[in-house]
């Protein structure tokens, strides 16, 4: 713990500090194909986040991104424990007709929405494809989040793409999820091109060096915390940030203050 800060000391020692909470801006909900999730209801999502003190988690139902009309997945499982949990629209551009339903119906889910969730590895398309184009121009008049799978060396949603639609759309304040995985100096240097897009931890930690290299290129006030939750576990993902940056000041940002900032600029505090 050499030169580690007093509050990361304390997270190690006790599991969790009350004055330091946790918003957790990347997660899932539900079952996949792939994988065994034993945490995979809201019920069991919430005790694992009162364990760590998570106090926010937006998310995105596994059905959501497999189904053709998964949405409503999402916002009954987050209505379960309102103020906790808020959610993504997940947008799917192969079923514009879906995208036009779920826009045109967004207001009627603002209790717990707070953007669009755009995931092309899934559905093929790029995210500079024209299928996306309405909810593209959905959020940044709204001023929404658009949460953002990216991944460094391709063409549906690497650095470039993100660097088109991030121009394009300066109202939408745009997290890349996994930031731009390996191409790390190119996620840096398009969180201090831009105002709107923010450096995103989900998956960063499986490699030594890039939360440093964020801090030190980027600053801590563009990042936010996520963990593709139930991918990955809480307290893994918080001790990998403790780890790693050695500021209290760094740490708040990125755990809380980034994500209550972003969240009250859009009234979803």
């Amino acid at each position: 713990m050499r030169n580690m800060s007093q509050l990361a000391k304390d997270i190690f020692k006790y599991g969790r500090v009350k004055d330091c909470p946790v918003y957790d801006m990347h997660g899932h909900m539900g079952s996949h194909y792939g994988i065994h999730f034993p945490t995979k209801s809201a019920e069991k999502t919430v005790k694992s986040m009162q364990a760590a003190n998570v106090q926010k988690l937006i998310f995105s139902h596994h059905g959501s991104l497999m189904m053709r009309d998964g949405n409503s997945l999402s916002l009954k499982e987050a209505r379960k424990f309102p103020g906790l949990l808020k959610v993504y629209c997940t947008i799917n551009p192969n079923f514009p007709e879906v995208t036009e339903k779920d826009l045109a119906a967004f207001d009627e889910a603002r209790d717990v929405y707070v953007g669009i969730k755009l995931l092309a590895a899934y559905h093929k398309k790029p995210i500079t494809d024209d299928g996306y184009k309405k909810a593209w121009e959905f959020a940044n008049k709204r001023k929404l989040f658009a949460l953002v799978h990216t991944w460094g060396d391709n063409n549906m949603n690497g650095p470039e793409q993100i660097d088109e639609v991030a121009r394009k759309y300066p109202g939408c304040k745009i997290f890349m999820g996994h930031s731009c995985h390996g191409e790390w100096d190119k996620a840096v240097l398009l969180a201090n091109k831009y105002k709107n897009v923010y450096l995103e931890l989900t998956a960063v930690p499986d490699e030594r060096g890039p939360m440093e290299k964020f801090i030190e290129k980027a600053g801590s006030k563009k990042i936010l915390f996520g963990t593709d939750m139930p991918w990955f576990s809480y307290h893994n993902y918080i001790g990998a940030v403790l780890g790693a940056v050695r500021k209290e000041e760094d740490l708040r940002n990125i755990f809380y203050l980034n994500a209550k900032k972003l969240l009250g600029e859009i009234g979803q505090l």
